[in-house]
């Protein structure tokens, strides 16, 4: 019984760091999965630290292909969490009896593993350990993500401070082994790692060591799965080459972007290429047990190391172990060889070995006995950090910075860091959070713009829109509000928009119909600027007069504010047609499409329907809009 509350049934799988189990939540009454972290590792804040980190990711996120986290505690020596449990296997336990798959169950399995990825991604989460041991398929069908142990926020970097790297070396990105960085893309990488493997049942990359793996990975393309597979469709190809590109830039950004890839590779494959059967879709060639493991591994030598050992299983390994010396007899046969041998000789080799010692003890002192390594105290509070490394015999120092992820008053990183090498008389710098950084927006009403946007910058705060209305009570050009009001804390550098004021409105004068120039100076006197628009326009006024205004006359406006004035070139002149011996609607129609208006000059009796004269006559000029007289013939 784990907790008080967890019934232990029986054990499910057992990883580098925690061993999972069936148990029974007693409070619940459910089956649960119950991840309890080694013994051995307990011990270590940061592995502790690193579990925990792990049910509060992967509780975040509410996806229904992402294991879902229940609860997470301490019961003595033991560090669990409670998860929903998943009845069914592991995708490596699927490829370990099938082999490779057919195209349609691999992208079926893919797609929801991505979609989960990508709800992580969106949520500033990166996975950092995607492998077929972390994707669980259910006995009804469903695909869920596990393991969320190594997730950290996008963009972090994934290297411990010794310069070793947290990952499955089967499927770590190339920038994961060189830099040390990890983020959404090498989540992409490692998908298209499991990808291939399901598509040809082995892994791009072997080596009979770790490093000989690593080694491949930062030198060597993926091969295309066509190469393993012949027959493979080429869309299947182009897709695992795409998202397992050596560089990153060259990969989706995110799993969303794979999974939209992964999608279109789907719709462009018939339905016999997407159920042809892979040759090596028979029982996988893996032996139980051989399957990777998450482990910490030092960054690869220029050139792969020949050691042999299994590339699946990885133990922890800090630098690559330098070459055995010759091994030596025993220290007591060589101590009972001196005694068998004349007495002064075997003084002489007493006091050599006492030298020895005191030489060797002098040494250890120098290089190691005065030195001690810093604690983890990353996220503890400052008091309880400061407890832990007094309790280890160092000094503290503090200082504080801004975080948006660590919490007000938890250590947010140290100097020495975790782990490093510091003399017993150091000591430790602790970055302290002060929490979220915040800026208060200023008061700045009555302010002109300009003094303003300086006094919105000295804050830490930018200006977003700058909008305009009247106000009879505060000056032209001076703030009437902001958004976000004064007082209010927002994050650096957020927008924050202003209200200026217009003054008090006025009526804009009405200038048509004047010439520029009287229009100009009217508009002046009124406070307004002037514009003279370059178009001219036809009009019933006056050619050179003012035929239009912006505003419109009576509109209200500001002082300085620019009304645009529009110059009449006069009427339009039009050519008249001929319309004699048409008939009244004829007439009618040929005059208004031209232009005119028209009125009928009829006989007072009998009038025929026949155009006898017009006003103006047929080829003259008329002005758009004038009104052209017909007269109709009489019966006598």
């Amino acid at each position: 019984m784990l907790d008080g509350r967890y019934r232990i049934e029986a054990r499910v799988a057992a990883g580098g760091m925690a061993t999972v189990y069936r148990a029974l939540d007693t409070r619940l009454d459910r089956v649960v999965a119950v991840k309890v972290m080694h013994p051995a590792l307990a011990g270590d804040a940061v592995f502790v630290e690193r579990f925990i980190r792990e049910a509060k990711s992967a509780a975040r996120l509410d996806h229904p292909n992402v294991v879902g986290v229940y609860d997470q505690g301490t019961d003595g020596a033991y560090v669990y969490l409670a998860m929903e449990y998943v009845a069914g296997c592991t995708l490596r336990d699927v490829l370990r009896e099938r082999g490779a798959l057919q195209p349609r169950a691999a992208l079926d399995i893919v797609e929801p593993v991505l979609a989960a990825l990508g709800a992580a991604h969106r949520a500033g989460l990166v996975h950092r350990d995607m492998k077929p041991e972390n994707v669980l398929i259910g006995d009804d069908g469903r695909v869920k993500v596990a393991d969320f142990g190594l997730v950290r926020a996008v963009g972090t970097h994934s290297a411990t401070s010794t310069g070793s790297i947290l990952g499955t070396v089967s499927y770590l990105a190339p920038e994961q082994i060189e830099h040390g960085t990890a983020d959404t893309r090498t989540d992409v990488y490692a998908c298209g790692v499991v990808l291939y493997e399901m598509l040809t049942g082995t892994k791009p990359h072997s080596g009979a060591s770790p490093a000989q793996v690593l080694y491949q990975h930062l030198h060597r393309d993926v091969p295309a799965p066509s190469a393993e597979v012949p027959g493979l469709a080429p869309e299947l190809d182009d897709l695992v080459t795409t998202v397992t590109a050596r560089d990153p830039e060259l990969r989706p950004d995110d799993a969303v972007g794979m999974l939209a890839l992964v999608r279109a590779a789907r719709g462009a494959l018939t339905d016999g290429q997407l159920d042809a059967r892979p040759p090596l879709a028979t029982a996988g060639s893996e032996a139980p047990g051989s399957e990777d493991r998450t482990s910490v591994l030092p960054r690869p030598a220029a050139a792969p190391p020949a050691e042999a050992a299994p590339a699946g299983l990885t133990a922890r390994l800090e630098r690559p172990p330098a070459p055995p010396a010759a091994p030596e007899p025993p220290a007591r046969s060589r101590f009972a060889a001196a005694l068998r041998a004349r007495p002064r000789r075997a003084v002489l080799v007493v006091a050599g070995v006492l030298l020895a010692l005191l030489a060797g003890t002098g040494v250890w002192y120098v290089n190691s006995g005065q030195f001690t390594t810093v604690p983890a105290v990353l996220d503890l509070t400052q008091a309880k950090a400061e407890e832990k490394l007094d309790a280890a015999g160092l000094g503290v120092r503090t200082k504080q910075a801004y975080s948006d992820t660590v919490e007000r008053g938890h250590v947010m990183a140290t100097d020495p860091g975790p782990g490093e090498r510091i003399r017993n008389t150091g000591k430790v710098t602790l970055t302290v959070s002060r929490g979220p950084e915040r800026a208060e927006v200023p008061n700045v009403v009555g302010m002109r713009l300009d003094d303003a946007r300086k006094k919105i910058a000295e804050e830490g705060l930018t200006v977003g829109g700058v909008g305009y209305q009247f106000s009879d009570e505060t000056p032209q050009g001076a703030v009437l509000g902001t958004d976000p009001r004064a007082g209010e804390e927002r994050r650096p550098d957020t927008p924050v928009n202003l209200v200026v004021s217009k003054g008090a409105p006025q009526d804009v004068p009405d200038v048509g119909g004047l010439s520029v120039a009287d229009a100009t100076a009217a508009l002046r006197d009124a406070g307004l600027q002037v514009r003279v628009s370059d178009d001219r326009v036809y009009s019933a006024r006056e050619k050179g007069s003012v035929a239009g205004q912006s505003p419109a006359a009576g509109a209200k406006a500001a002082k300085g504010d620019t009304v645009t004035l529009t110059v009449s070139k006069g009427k339009e002149m039009i050519a008249v047609p001929d319309v004699t011996g048409m008939s009244e609607s004829a007439a009618r129609k040929a005059l208004t499409d031209a232009g005119f208006q028209v009125r009928v000059d009829k006989p007072f009796l009998f009038p025929r329907d026949s155009v006898e004269s017009q006003s103006v006559r047929a080829g003259d000029q008329a002005a758009k809009g004038d009104t052209i007289t017909i007269r109709l013939k009489g019966a006598f």
